[in-house]
C-alpha cells in the first residue's frame, strides 16, 4: 500500500490476495508468457497507458532492451513473427474464455431462485 499511497495509485498489485499458479508444462508457460504480454489486452485497459512492457520485445528485436530473458520462450518459435502469431491467436482464445464465463455467469445467477424460496 505504500507504494501505491506514496504515487496517488492504486492497484491490485498491492491490495488483495496474490494468486499464484504452478506452471508445470511447457504448452502453459507459453500461454502465460502470451497471457502476460498482452494483460493490458485481456481486461480492455488503454495501450496508453501501459507504461512498461516486454511485448515489443518480444515481438520487435530493435525494441528489445534486455530487462527480461525471452530465449526460453522465443526459443520454441523459429522467429518473432511466429511467436507474434501465437500470441495474438491466445489472445482470442483468452477474450472468448472470458466472454464465455461472463454469459455462463449472467445465466446462471439468473437462474437462481431468490434465497429462502423452493424452485417450483
Amino acid at each position: 500500500m505504500y507504494f501505491n499511497e506514496k504515487r496517488g495509485r492504486s492497484g491490485s498489485l498491492f491490495q488483495g490476495r496474490f494468486k499464484a499458479n504452478h506452471i508445470n508444462s511447457n504448452e502453459y508457460l507459453l500461454y502465460a508468457s502470451a497471457y502476460v504480454n498482452l494483460n493490458n489486452k485481456v481486461h480492455k485497459c488503454s495501450s496508453e497507458a501501459l507504461t512498461k512492457s516486454s511485448w515489443k520485445g518480444y515481438i520487435d528485436a530493435k525494441s528489445d532492451f534486455g530487462f527480461c530473458n525471452k530465449d526460453l520462450t522465443l526459443g520454441q518459435f523459429k522467429n518473432r513473427k511466429d511467436y507474434e502469431t501465437f500470441a495474438l491467436e491466445s489472445l482470442q482464445n483468452m477474450l472468448r474464455r472470458k466472454e464465455f464465463l461472463k454469459e455462463f455467469e449472467n445465466s446462471h445467477l439468473e437462474a437462481q431462485p431468490p434465497s429462502g424460496r423452493k424452485r417450483v
